[in-house]
């Protein structure tokens, strides 16, 4: 039976050198590992509330937000010096909270310097607490 990997040739470096750029593109971007941690000091209120939504995307003030779309909302938002210190993620009406949303927004956070806090189901309001991976 023949094998599906070239043993030798311009065949094999080719096949070789096309998984070596799969492999980089998959491991260019940092990863962000979200935790929630109980928050010492949750504030009153908070600048802006977001609702998780269908498809991994957010809603903000009634607007379905893809990630893309939510960072330019927020970049809007420093950029016309409303405030952006604080963001809650809220149960959506018809969508929970996924890791998917929580490692978005702690993501986001991460990159715009402001503090997202998550309600959870049981009522208490957690902090995400982002943190990059050690570089090697």
């Amino acid at each position: 039976m023949p094998s599906l990997v070239p043993t030798r040739g311009p065949l094999r470096a080719f096949v070789l050198a096309g998984a070596l750029v799969l492999l980089a593109a998959c491991g260019s971007k940092a990863v962000v590992v979200p935790n929630v941690a109980q928050a010492p000091n949750i504030p009153a209120t908070f600048d802006v509330t977001l609702l998780a939504d269908k498809d991994n995307q957010f809603d903000f003030d009634g607007a379905p937000l893809t990630p893309e779309d939510l960072r330019g909302a927020f970049r809007y938002r420093i950029e016309e010096h409303l405030p952006m210190s604080t963001v809650l993620l809220k149960r959506g009406e018809k969508q929970k909270i996924k890791k998917e949303h929580m490692s978005t927004l702690a993501r986001i956070a991460l990159e715009m310097k402001f503090k997202a806090f998550v309600l959870e189901n049981d009522g208490a309001i957690s902090q995400l607490v982002t943190e990059l991976p050690a570089a090697d």
